[in-house]
């Protein structure tokens, strides 16, 4: 699909976000959803080539309603600015790794890993690399990975966790609270089919990543 649609129709409702304009363009609201559930799906079944985990998931499992829950929140907009695909072992709503694409004026990226944990899932990523730093560090410094995110990126800690010391040669990556790899996706060029080819090709370098963590959560 042409995401850079996406984004055009996404920036116009920034600009306009009531009920009102949502209403007299719901017809180009609604087409778009159905090319961007059709575009999901290719995406997954891209993923389940590479990572069985994800197999068997629809559409309807790894996207996002446009509605924003506005119960709590000052900001009562009623509709998000962005689309996303969360592609993850059961689903978007499971307290799994996956891999996630958004779409969004001036923020469009994909990334995957482990996103704010759960305290006991955190727990066992933690012991998990340390245990194993060796397979951990080989992973985010593989030459592909590096290319394309650098290092793994998530909010960290100012000091060690409880339980670890300060000179533990893995302590850097065991201050994460979240354990991730992000690439920014040009917006300019999303309509290209090599921009489709980037998105899977970065998920592709994900999956040792996924592995890894996905190892600490069987555990």
């Amino acid at each position: 699909m042409e995401l850079k649609k996406v984004v055009g129709f996404l920036g116009r409702l920034r600009k306009n976000n009531n009920k009102a304009w949502f209403d007299a363009n719901r017809a180009e609201y609604e087409l778009l959803r159905k090319e961007w559930i059709g575009f999901a799906q290719s995406l997954i079944d891209v993923v389940s080539g590479f990572d069985a985990n994800v197999s068997g998931l629809s559409p309807k499992d790894c996207i996002f309603k446009i509605n924003r829950d506005v119960r709590f929140s000052k900001d009562k907009s009623p509709y998000k600015t962005n689309f996303g695909i969360a592609i993850n072992k059961g689903g978007k709503k499971a307290p799994f790794c996956g891999y996630y694409l958004h779409v969004e004026p001036g923020n469009c990226f994909i990334a995957g890993g482990a996103y704010m944990p759960e305290p006991a899932m955190l727990s066992a990523i933690r012991q998990e690399i340390d245990y194993n730093t060796a397979a951990f560090e080989k992973i985010i410094s593989d030459k592909t990975f590096k290319k394309l995110f650098g290092t793994i990126s998530g909010d960290k800690l100012a000091r060690p966790p409880k339980g670890y010391d300060a000179n533990n040669p893995a302590i850097a990556y065991l201050k994460h609270k979240s354990i991730l790899a992000e690439m920014k996706l040009d917006e300019k060029s999303l309509g290209d089919k090599a921009t489709i080819k980037t998105i899977t090709q970065g998920f592709k370098a994900m999956q040792p990543l996924m592995a890894f963590l996905q190892e600490a959560y069987a555990s």
